[in-house]
């Protein structure tokens, strides 16, 4: 879309350049004035940017500055001036404006700092509209259910909004950690603050600490340049850990030192680097039995569980099964622009009959593929997936076939070591498959593997 530049000048010579320049040389729309109030009646077309002289008749420049910048305070303003006076320039920078030129002006350094200005407006605009998205997105009247159970979540969510206590959100896979952790970040009082998620089991372990904390250049090869880490982009805002319980046990101490101290190194570095960040981490482990077995800092734990919140899965509270999937097919049919009219009641029994191990996130996917495939008006119960119409998502295993052979009791250890050593061999070796199978964390295989001395 082409931009649009206004340009305001008393002198007609120099409007006439300007617009010559701006018009016919560089392709922008425009439109002149030749006084402030003019402009200012004009100002809800929403030019892309303003070349504003400051000498002009009634409102001068520097008053119609202040007026622009309380109508939108990020639109650029490029101040123009006869007089090369270095306190104008320095007071219009001042007041807002995005630069100054004196007359006679520089075409070319005109155009190029036209062409960085609009490039700024356009990342500010973007910007503010994912912030407005997310705050309209992540409303609590936008988290869909109907259940008492997630009706009491939010009663618990609705009294951290307004503290930054560190809140511990406990629930299976999919059942919508993240979208609580939003909902408390963007309903709170850091809401104006980054929101800064890192999944710590799908980082590798040799990069979560650099991940979080940064790195100095040359700290490790291939450093080449210092980063910055999460929690230094996330200050004053908020940082969510989901899958808090990977987190190494050298990691977990420095996690601790920023929770107590609210300062830490980054990689490689000796300097200490204060931070202001509310914590938020989630996890669908028992973080207290894995404190019982010395995985996880007892310190720790109590630190991130200070508020701790359950999210109850999908099979425990049926009466949110049918809502959300009415409000997956209408976004999917707004996404995918289609216009099915609902589900057939084959179709809805087998949906609210079926356990969802996956949650909310398996429901959903489930929802956009059957509306890609059906073709009827309605989505009927031969477009659901084999395991939801036969419900057999648990059948491959045998609960009348005793898991030991014999009356030995067999050490916990154990029985841990042989159920890693037989998912690799079943899932020939495949870790990621291996970890989804026994419902734990990749960096928890990685973790065992080393632990066991397990070679893959």
């Amino acid at each position: 879309m082409q931009k649009s530049i206004f340009i305001v000048d008393d002198e007609p010579s120099i409007l006439k350049l300007l617009n010559y320049w701006v018009k016919d040389k560089w392709r922008y729309m425009t439109e002149q004035f030749t006084n402030a109030e003019d402009l200012l009646k004009n100002l809800h077309k929403q030019p892309d940017l303003i070349l504003l002289d400051i000498m002009l008749p009634g409102i001068d420049g520097v008053e119609t500055l202040k007026k622009i910048k309380s109508f939108d305070s990020e639109l650029p303003v490029i101040m123009l001036s006869a007089q090369n006076s270095i306190d104008t320039a320095v007071n219009s920078i001042k007041l807002g404006a995005y630069d100054y030129f004196s007359k006679p002006i520089d075409q070319s350094k005109l155009e190029v700092s036209i062409k960085n200005a609009i490039k700024s407006y356009d990342l500010a605009r973007e910007l503010r509209n994912l912030k407005d998205s997310a705050e309209k997105e992540f409303k609590f009247e936008n988290i869909i259910s109907v259940d008492k159970k997630m009706q009491s979540v939010f009663k618990l969510v609705s009294k951290v909004l307004d503290n930054d206590i560190t809140v511990l959100i406990h629930g299976e896979s999919g059942t919508g950690k993240e979208l609580i952790a939003k909902a408390i970040h963007f309903n709170g009082i850091r809401k104006d603050k980054p929101f800064i998620a890192v999944n710590c089991a799908s980082i590798p372990r040799e990069l979560l600490e650099s991940e979080l904390f940064g790195h100095e250049k040359g700290a490790f090869t291939g450093a080449h340049q210092r980063k910055l880490g999460k929690f230094e982009i996330a200050n004053g805002g908020t940082i969510f850990l989901d899958e808090v319980g990977e987190l190494e046990m050298v990691l977990q101490a420095k996690l601790l030192r920023v929770i107590q101290q609210k300062e830490f190194e980054r990689v490689g570095g000796t300097d200490l680097i204060k931070t202001d960040v509310r914590i938020i981490s989630a996890t669908n482990k028992d973080l207290k039995t894995a404190v019982d077995e010395k995985l996880f800092r007892e310190d720790l734990f109590y630190r991130l569980n200070s508020f701790p919140i359950h999210i109850p899965p999908l099979r425990e509270r049926r009466s949110d099964i049918i809502v959300l999937a009415e409000h997956f097919l209408n976004k999917f049919n707004e996404k995918l622009n289609k216009k099915y009219k609902g589900f057939t009641k084959k179709a809805l029994k087998a949906i609210y009959d079926y356990n969802w191990p996956g949650n909310i996130r398996e429901m959903e996917n489930t929802i956009e593929r059957c509306m890609i495939i059906a073709e009827g008006d309605y989505i009927d119960i031969e477009d659901l997936p084999q395991n939801i119409k036969s419900d057999d998502s648990y059948s491959s295993f045998d609960s009348t076939v005793p898991i030991f052979p014999s009356d030995n009791i067999i050490p916990f250890e154990k029985v841990k070591e042989e159920a890693i050593r037989h998912a690799l061999k079943v899932t020939n070796g495949n870790i990621v498959e291996a970890a989804k199978k026994l419902k734990v964390g990749r960096a928890t295989i990685y973790r065992l593997l080393e632990k066991y001395r397990i070679s893959n």
